[in-house]
Order: C-alpha cells, then sequence, then structure tokens
C-alpha cells in the first residue's frame, strides 16, 4: 500500500512544510535577519520583509490563545475544537487539541504538539502539555508545584 503523497495543490515553502510532516516532523521558518519565527510558510519574513528564511524546529510547546467546540452529528465523528494555538516562539496557527473532551478546552491551557498520521494525511495536532505546572494528567494526578 502506498502512502499518498502531500496536497499536489502545495507549492514552494508550504511544499516543504507537508513533506516534513508527512516524514513527521514539524518545523517552522525563522528569520535570519530579525531572528523572529514564522508560520505559516512563506517567502519572506511577515516582520521585516527579509527574504533569509530558515528551517527549524520549534520546542513544539504552546498555549491556546483561542478555541471553540464545532457540535457534528455522532455519525459524523461528535463534536470536536478549533483552537488557535501561540507557540513558545510566538507564531500562532490553526489546529485542534486532541487528548480531552473538547469543551474542557481552555485559553491558556498549556499544550504541546504532534504529529498524527502520515504521508499526505498527517495533521499536526495539540495535546495537554501534563508537565506543566497544574494541569492533570490522565490518570488525574496533577503536577501543581507544592505551595508554601
Amino acid at each position: 500500500m502506498s502512502t499518498p503523497a502531500p496536497r499536489e495543490t502545495a507549492a514552494g515553502p508550504e511544499l516543504r512544510y507537508r513533506r516534513r510532516l508527512a516524514e513527521g516532523v514539524f518545523e517552522i521558518q525563522r528569520c535570519g535577519d530579525c531572528g523572529r519565527h514564522v508560520f505559516y510558510p512563506r517567502v519572506g519574513c511577515s516582520h521585516c520583509g527579509s527574504a533569509a528564511l530558515a528551517w527549524v524546529r520549534p520546542s513544539g510547546r504552546g498555549t491556546v490563545y483561542s478555541t471553540t467546540v464545532v457540535r457534528a452529528r455522532p455519525e459524523e465523528g461528535g463534536p470536536y475544537n478549533v483552537a488557535i494555538v501561540e507557540l513558545a516562539e510566538g507564531p500562532r496557527l490553526m489546529s485542534r487539541v486532541e487528548g480531552i473532551a473538547p469543551a474542557e478546552v481552555r485559553i491558556g491551557l498549556p499544550v504541546r504538539a504532534a504529529v498524527r498520521g502520515s504521508g499526505g494525511d498527517a495533521l499536526l495536532v495539540f495535546l495537554p502539555d501534563t508537565s506543566a505546572a497544574g494541569i492533570a494528567a490522565p490518570d488525574g494526578s496533577s503536577t501543581e508545584a507544592a505551595h508554601d
């Protein structure tokens, strides 16, 4: 069985991004002139206009900036969330948070990136970052530091 190719409509930096995602690697661009990170993939820095963009692997850590629940019928997969995540490096991107109920996703929730699927079906999603203080792990335990 062959792996589907990344979307045929992608070209340039978007094609590079999709190909790397298909390999299970999440990358964003960083400007060599102003030092800022950019997302969505592009040929020029959205901050300073420089063409000196290089691909880097971000930390994968982020924070939910905005979220909503889409209430789909059960036969269509049921409810799911759509979230804007602000990466630790600065850029914001649209994705979804998995691993918790859609209605439990909250603004400010620490998350970490994960690539789901492979080939042309690869998606970047986020999971609750249970290593962040105060976030409950799937077993219900908390990582919150004790206060004196």
